[in-house]
């Protein structure tokens, strides 16, 4: 019963549904267990599932066995639909992926508001979908969707829809990575005027070539490289589009530059090449929709990062404190760590590693470290990966047992590794790598904690 669960019985409710809450959390409703003992599963019609449920959890596995539907609240969502002041239910442009997804939404949300659509960056981010969907002043959703989320969704048919990448990510809720790019690919079924894929992620194409979609949806890739007929990509400083342009055979129609997107430059002045595919990627989905180039140029350059996104918090004693709290997995990792000049970054990383592993990461990125400071419950898989790829770089761990003082402690070590650098030579790094709820309510908490121990670490002097 968090916020999407909340919206989902709120809304039906409001449809004359008798709603039974059930939370394991501590609290004054049922559990699966007080449920499962009784007889309501028996007398169940729907099962609206949090993502937060795996597939095996105790109460879904009941109701599949008992033929009970298990929806999730964006097919609920996409069921209870309404009309709109203008006499159909809002399409929704719908992104998931690994990474990226809530910049891409929130780009896709300035667009579409520079074009002068009434519209909201809903799902995974900001309102859940069911109250967006129920809401008749919107023009068009963009929709942001974890993988959790469209594993029980099954009648959607999006407008357009992008994967942005596939990397491991949620295998200990998925079990597998092929279950968790199947979930992922759902996305594009039942497409209905474009299906957006990195044509930088071989898997992101495959799913589209897998999905049924309905006739004439088209395939348009992004790239940071020059676009071929049918992609949206960059020439040298410029973001073109050769998959919806009139004359996109022979010329590409101009999108923006990078210039517009100066408000999401690194460190060191340079828009990272994620950043840039992301804004591709919203930019194709915002012209499927309709939307004219130099809105998507206008909506870019008035877009504005979120909180927790390579944010710099201050400066102590020349060591710049910069907070990525929101890199939550090692694909994100690798983008901000390759943010940061090599040799310059005392990592701050670790948490819940969701089964995934880090050989990759680290040794893709070792060039960057000048010192790691471990902290979380899963600090082994980063420990191991530490130790077979960057033996040479020094390694701190924080004990998980002190939650409340962890990122005090994590500030203080990351402060002493990055003593002896010259001035303005060394960056503190919060970039986990691994999701917050072993110590933290969330990413923005965990994000929250480093900040206050970085100014408290000013104030001591």
């Amino acid at each position: 019963m968090g916020v999407s669960g909340r919206a989902a019985a709120e809304v039906l409710a409001s449809r004359g549904a008798r709603v039974v809450p059930v939370d394991d959390a501590a609290g004054d409703v049922l559990s699966t267990d007080e449920l499962l003992a009784g007889d309501v599963l028996d007398r169940t019609d729907l099962v609206v599932a949090s993502p937060g449920l795996a597939p095996h959890h105790p109460l879904l596995r009941a109701a599949t066995e008992r033929s009970v539907p298990v929806w999730s609240e964006v097919e609920l969502a996409w069921q209870v639909r309404v009309a709109t002041s203008g006499g159909a239910p809002a399409p929704w442009l719908a992104v998931t992926g690994t990474n990226g997804k809530t910049t891409t939404v929130g780009m896709l949300e300035s667009i579409l508001q520079a074009a002068g659509r009434a519209t909201a960056a809903v799902g995974n981010v900001g309102t859940p979908v069911v109250l967006a969907a129920t809401d008749p002043t919107l023009d068009v959703l963009a929709v942001e969707l974890s993988s959790f989320q469209l594993h029980h969704t099954y009648a959607m048919s999006a407008q357009a829809a992008a994967v942005l990448n596939v990397a491991a990510d949620h295998l200990d809720w998925h079990g597998t990575l092929d279950a968790y790019a199947a979930a992922k690919g759902r996305i594009y079924e039942r497409a209905q005027v474009a299906c957006v894929y990195n044509a930088a992620d071989p898997m992101t194409e495959h799913l589209v070539r897998e999905a049924d979609v309905v006739d004439g949806c088209v395939a348009v890739g992004f790239t940071t490289g020059t676009p071929s007929v049918g992609q949206v990509g960059l020439v040298e400083d410029v973001l073109v589009d050769r998959g919806f342009a009139r004359l996109r055979h022979t010329h590409a129609a101009e999108l923006g530059t990078l210039a517009d997107l100066h408000r999401l430059a690194g460190p060191d002045g340079a828009v990272p090449p994620h950043v840039v595919a992301d804004a591709l990627a919203a930019g194709a989905l915002a012209l499927a929709h309709g939307v004219e180039p130099q809105d998507v140029r206008d909506g870019l350059r008035a877009y504005a990062p979120g909180a927790h996104r390579i944010a710099p918090v201050d400066v102590v004693d020349g060591v710049a404190y910069v907070d990525d709290s929101k890199a939550t997995n090692a694909h994100a990792a690798a983008a901000s760590l390759a943010s940061f000049a090599p040799g310059s970054v005392v990592w701050v990383a670790g948490g819940l590693a969701k089964g995934a592993t880090f050989d990759e990461l680290v040794a893709s990125r070792r060039d960057r470290l000048r010192g790691v400071v471990l902290i979380g419950a899963d600090r082994e898989p980063l420990r191991d990966a530490l130790a077979r790829h960057a033996p040479d770089v020094p390694v701190v761990e924080v004990d998980p047992g002190d939650t409340g003082a962890v990122m005090t402690l994590a500030v203080h070590e990351a402060r002493r590794l990055a003593s002896g650098a010259p001035a303005d030579a060394v960056t503190v790094l919060l970039a986990p790598a691994c999701a917050s709820m072993d110590q933290f309510a969330s990413y923005a908490e965990r994000g929250d904690r480093f900040a206050d121990a970085v100014r408290a670490l000013r104030e001591e002097g």
